[in-house]
């Protein structure tokens, strides 16, 4: 299968730029293995503005949202999720711009119970980190409309990177925050990432009519999201089939099962592959595919059924 993703993406940091009328995005000083040249900020509209997705507590970030916002009002700031390199600079520029934040709810809300229960045993770590402290002003359902003088989003629940994940849809355009991307496959690390959702959530936005660009939350516009979705549901089938191929030799806990699948990784994203691998098996357990000798845990041991 072609490879789908655009690594040709070097933007100005922390310089706005026009990517249509109405639509700038400012990119962050947070250039990682995990965040690809840093997180896209969007600044929505002319007269008043949203901000989707502040991004991390850095004030040069914020020195450069408030310059490119030029003195216009900030109607509304928007949080796709609340993963540290997105959200935790919501509440210094509401702070200066008077502006409800508003996502789907605080960092536990939309967690299944098994994930509760993981996370209950302290499974933490090999992911972009959890802002703990976040707390919307305005909680948005799926579905929910916020207008702005020349412009209007719906709200668009996808859990699965992340429990409290949202999408915004604004004319042919989604901005995806981590869901889908153009750089990478998304990551899932639970117990925030939740496989079994993240699929739902991919076929939740392959079945809507209309949307033409993908605008993520890390890397370049995404021109072609219905390709993308194809990957991305075919990537996860095709590690499923691995993991599975992998238990016929018998039970192994996910650490064994990453160094066998991921064999020419660059170690720094190890903790990451790892906790996909988890993520595929906690689905696999809730499909009755795998079992667990003890406990459901990161480091139990899976066998087949």
């Amino acid at each position: 299968m072609q490879d789908p993703f655009i690594k040709a993406f070097d933007p100005p940091v922390g310089k706005a730029e026009e990517i249509r009328p109405g639509l700038r995005r400012i990119v962050a000083p947070n250039a990682s293995p995990m965040t690809f040249r840093g997180t896209n900020t969007w600044l929505l509209g002319e007269s008043e503005v949203a901000v989707i997705d502040p991004g991390p507590d850095n004030p040069r970030h914020l020195a450069a949202i408030l310059e490119a916002l030029g003195g216009r009002p900030v109607s509304h700031i928007l949080v796709t999720h609340s993963h540290v390199d997105h959200s935790p600079l919501a509440r210094a520029l509401a702070a200066r711009t008077d502006a409800p934040v508003c996502a789907f709810g605080a960092s536990d809300a939309g967690r299944r119970a098994d994930m509760v229960a993981l996370g209950a045993t302290g499974l933490i770590g090999g992911g972009e980190g959890v802002d703990h402290a976040f707390a919307p002003d305005v909680t948005l359902a799926d579905g929910a409309v916020l207008e702005g003088a020349e412009w209007r989003v719906e709200a668009i629940a996808t859990p699965g990177h992340f429990g409290n994940h949202l999408c915004f849809a604004w004319e042919d355009a989604v901005f995806t925050g981590d869901h889908v991307m153009s750089w990478a496959t998304t990551m899932v690390s639970p117990p925030d990432g939740d496989l079994t959702d993240f699929m739902a959530s991919l076929e939740k936005l392959r079945a809507r009519q209309g949307d033409r660009v993908y605008l993520p939350g890390h890397g370049a516009v995404l021109e072609d999201p219905a390709g993308m979705i194809r990957h991305q549901i075919a990537h996860r089938r095709r590690r499923e089939a691995q993991i599975l191929g992998e238990l016929v030799a018998g039970p192994a806990d996910p650490e064994t099962l990453t160094r066998r699948i991921y064999t020419d990784l660059d170690p720094r994203l190890r903790p990451a592959a790892a906790r996909n691998v988890l993520a595929h098996l906690i689905d696999l357990h809730r499909r009755g595919r795998v079992a667990t000798e003890g406990a459901l845990a990161a480091d139990a041991l899976f066998f087949l059924v």
